[in-house]
């Protein structure tokens, strides 16, 4: 398939045939990295009674734009699609609540936030972050697009807005009064499709004085670690510093700190203000910028490198599978997750292979998996059936998920992690 051959959207409307441009700078001048195959959105769980049903599926192809150095996939499924009602609820990982807590601690102490101040959150989820804001006394709010997750949040007396965040919003919430002291935007900037319009809306929210905080997964991680899992039709983006650099700059917002996190494989979390803001310009970001163009990534052959790596990974896996197979394991997955989902449906793996994979989070049990229809059943199955192997899908929850499960050792059990590379334990 030509990649003009593909129906793309540059915006949170519905998917519209369009040229592939960057998202940001707007070039034709991209370059195929990887190509993951036709795939169904990563979150697209299917009931029983639809599985005969034909499930929509769309190229998930990684680009590299040579003008500005964005990491990319084509907008080919619709956002709103996606977004509007979703399965992903961010309180059932109990390293992530802890994570959250600490932020909330941390910045509420390093900006003074009190009564007095405004946080908003966007992309807030079901109020595992803002919960610990407003527990402090500090007035707050969510933007979450999918309904049924945010009424999760409002259960928890996190006031939420159900809506996408766009340059229009900001302004009518800034007639409103409500421009904030701290906006915060966890694992939202890569599920962006019209990115110039999303940081505008940052900037324009934002008051004078103010700072935003941004959480992704740091691009260089994803490249080093063989991490092509977390490609999937809703990240539309992927940043390193030196990118997230240019294009907070060209909406006049200036990165003044950053910090690595483990989270999600290994993470950046950026500070970043009004360009002519007091806030202290921190070495941390010279300190990254520099350690990033020693490791190549503002050349495309890191890129480039990338996908080819990726394809021999995929031949090891499935060696794997075929092995364990053959020689009659059961295995069994943990984590309904879309990770998970794209690397299934990558390898080509159904339940010929996977018997069945557990989740915690009751909206994904008694369904199945989009693409290859494993079914997704509760936690205790584990005990029951006892699988040979459990797959640990989300990895970078490997320990949490490892210390729940400690009980399959009983009966000779060994966890499995497939990124970068096969590991047993």
């Amino acid at each position: 398939m030509m990649l003009a051959d593909l129906g793309l959207s540059p915006a949170w409307s519905d998917v519209t045939p369009n040229a592939i441009v960057c998202r940001f700078c707007g070039s034709h001048n991209l370059t195929e990295v990887l190509d993951l195959g036709a795939q169904p959105p990563s979150n697209s769980f299917v009931s029983e009674d639809r599985l005969l049903e034909p499930e929509p599926h769309y190229a998930l192809i990684v680009l590299h734009c040579c003008k500005c150095g964005l990491f990319q996939v084509p907008a080919s499924a619709s956002a709103r699609e996606i977004f509007s009602d979703y399965v992903y609820f961010s309180s059932y990982a109990e390293s992530w609540l802890a994570h959250a807590r600490r932020y909330v601690d941390a910045v509420a102490e390093r900006f003074h936030l009190g009564p007095q101040s405004l946080v908003v959150e966007i992309a807030s989820n079901d109020g595992y972050l803002l919960q610990y804001v407003t527990a402090r006394g500090i007035p707050a709010f969510g933007i979450e697009p999918a309904g049924n997750v945010a009424q999760a949040a409002q259960r928890k007396g996190v006031e939420t807005l159900v809506d996408f965040f766009t340059l229009d919003l900001a302004k009518r919430l800034a007639r409103q009064g409500k421009r904030a002291d701290l906006i915060i935007g966890n694992n939202v900037l890569a599920h962006v499709p019209p990115l110039n319009d999303f940081v505008a809306g940052l900037q324009h929210l934002l008051k004078p004085d103010g700072v935003i905080t941004m959480e992704f997964p740091h691009l260089v991680h994803l490249i080093e670690q063989l991490q092509f899992d977390t490609i999937y039709h809703e990240h539309y983006s992927y940043y390193s510093l030196i990118v997230a650099e240019k294009i907070f700059v060209a909406h006049g917002l200036r990165i003044f700190d950053v910090e690595t996190l483990p989270t999600h494989g290994g993470s950046l979390r950026i500070y970043a203000c009004h360009a002519d803001a007091g806030h202290q310009q921190m070495r941390s970001v010279e300190r990254l910028r520099q350690a990033e163009i020693q490791r190549g990534f503002d050349r495309p052959d890191v890129y480039l490198d990338f996908g080819q790596k990726v394809y021999a990974l995929k031949r090891d896996l499935l060696d794997f599978f075929i092995a364990k197979k053959r020689e009659g394991h059961r295995i069994a997955g943990y984590g309904a997750a879309a990770k998970g989902n794209t690397l299934l449906n990558f390898l080509g793996l159904r339940s010929d292979f996977i018997d069945f994979v557990v989740d915690r989070n009751p909206a994904k049990q008694g369904k199945y998996l989009p693409g290859s229809h494993i079914p997704v059943l509760a936690p205790d199955v584990i005990e029951q059936r006892r699988p040979d192997f459990l797959v640990i899908l989300p990895w970078n929850l490997r320990d949490e998920i490892a210390g729940q499960m400690e009980a399959i050792r009983g009966w000779g059990g060994q966890f499995v992690t497939l990124i970068p590379n096969v590991t047993v334990f």
